[in-house]
């Protein structure tokens, strides 16, 4: 005869599995970031669809770190994470990532054909652009090669932490590119010698165009707009050499203990409702096809057009090899 406690065990099971499967664990970054994700696509959209969201926020290393230590386990410690293009390529590359599935994620048919990736999906992108106070200059620049003129002395700023797009941006200028950063060092030599400062985070960097310190930087567009609405005087040039984009995508790791519930919380990372809440707070560009913006918003995060055609992609292959290079270069002569 079963007994009533095991009759009792057995009712519960199904209402646990329930439980464990709307449960998903989101590695994610704090700040604006997360706080945009939790409102505009944890309460606004997979809520109502029935999952749970925690969000596991630290930053981009320390997430990458975790996922590199726990590859070996059994079951990871995030179900879906969301990195930069760049680190999703890196760690794409050691195999620690699900495959996107073929029909898992519905919203995937409306997103920007040139930003699907098989490892992952992406979630809002910009683009490297310059940003000028226009009090300082009254004549802005139209190219990133203007930077590198003698009447910048001194007064050109930039963010420790864009080391890497430093080095493709000199390599562009020196008639190299994304899959050649040989013509950088010298022109980073001749950037360092024209007074280039270096400052150890993208806040740091604001405050010095706030205070006038510095009156140009060459920087993501979505910053610049968040700076802006912040107060500081800023205006942006799409350089002529084109602009370089930048993705932040998500994905599900191989170990992920509710990869079903991954790819529900993936998808409803797409709905137009989180999509337009980045755009407005911070200045991404959606990477959905419906998602479209006021006039005034998309003047100042999108791109024309011509210029989206002239839009260049990182060569994340070619990047990651030139990895401990770039660093080394940046550490020991740029900033040395």
């Amino acid at each position: 005869m079963i007994s009533r406690r095991a009759l009792g065990a057995a009712a519960l099971l199904p209402v646990a599995a329930r439980a464990q499967d709307a449960r998903v664990v989101m590695g994610t970054w704090g700040g604006d970031y997360g706080e945009i994700l939790r409102q505009g696509v944890d309460q606004a959209v997979a809520t109502p669809r029935g999952l749970e969201v925690v969000q596991e926020i630290a930053p981009a290393p320390t997430r990458k770190t975790k996922l590199l230590a726990e590859r070996q386990a059994r079951r990871g410690s995030m179900d879906v994470v969301g990195l930069s293009d760049v680190d999703m390529y890196e760690l794409a590359q050691l195999g620690l990532f699900e495959p996107v599935p073929e029909g898992a994620v519905p919203g995937l048919g409306r997103v920007i054909p040139s930003l699907k990736r098989a490892y992952a999906v992406p979630h809002i992108y910009s683009a490297r652009v310059i940003l000028y106070n226009p009090n300082l200059v009254p004549v802005p620049p139209r190219s990133y090669a203007d930077l590198w003129d003698a009447k910048y002395r001194g007064k050109v700023g930039l963010s420790d932490l864009l080391y890497a797009q430093y080095v493709e941006t000199a390599a562009i200028v020196g008639g190299g590119g994304p899959s050649n950063f040989e013509p950088a060092w010298q022109k980073l030599r001749e950037w360092k010698a024209l007074g280039a400062r270096v400052y150890s985070s993208n806040e740091q960097l604001a405050a010095a165009l706030k205070s006038e310190e510095v009156a140009v930087t060459v920087m993501w567009l979505a910053r610049g707009f968040m700076w802006k609405q912040a107060g500081i005087p800023l205006e942006h040039v799409v350089p002529d050499e084109g602009a370089t984009s930048i993705t932040y995508e998500m994905a599900v790791p191989k170990n992920a203990r509710n990869k079903e519930g991954g790819w529900r919380y993936v998808d409803a990372m797409l709905d137009v409702r989180g999509q337009a809440a980045f755009a407005a707070r911070m200045g991404y560009v959606p990477t959905v096809t419906d998602a479209p913006l006021p006039a005034e918003l998309a003047r100042q995060i999108s791109l024309t057009e011509a210029q989206q055609a002239k839009l260049r992609t990182p060569d994340y292959a070619y990047q990651a090899s030139m990895a401990g290079r770039l660093l080394d270069f940046w550490n020991k002569e740029f900033k040395g």
